[in-house]
């Protein structure tokens, strides 16, 4: 890649702060309309850290259950099936 293109012009970046203000539930829930890059950011911080937060609750409330289940059980097999999907 060339060093003239390394910089991303303010249209891309208008595109690309379009287009993650569209996956934000927060900011669909707003509707359309100019969110700063700096409140766009900072909001898809927060959206990630309650993801990870949120696959580590599953990630331990899984754990559990196979605790409680037979390994040998039905039930176990449709849980490492789903797994491996």
């Amino acid at each position: 890649m060339s060093s003239r293109r390394s910089r991303i012009s303010e249209e891309e970046i208008n595109d690309l702060i379009s287009k993650l203000q569209s996956l934000l539930p927060e900011t669909r829930r707003r509707g359309p309309g100019r969110v700063s890059a700096a409140k766009l950011l900072q909001e898809t911080c927060n959206y990630i850290r309650t993801l990870s937060k949120e696959v580590d609750d599953l990630s331990d409330r899984l754990s559990a259950l196979m605790e409680t289940m037979d390994n040998n059980s039905a039930e176990a097999e449709i849980v490492r099936s789903l797994l491996r999907s």
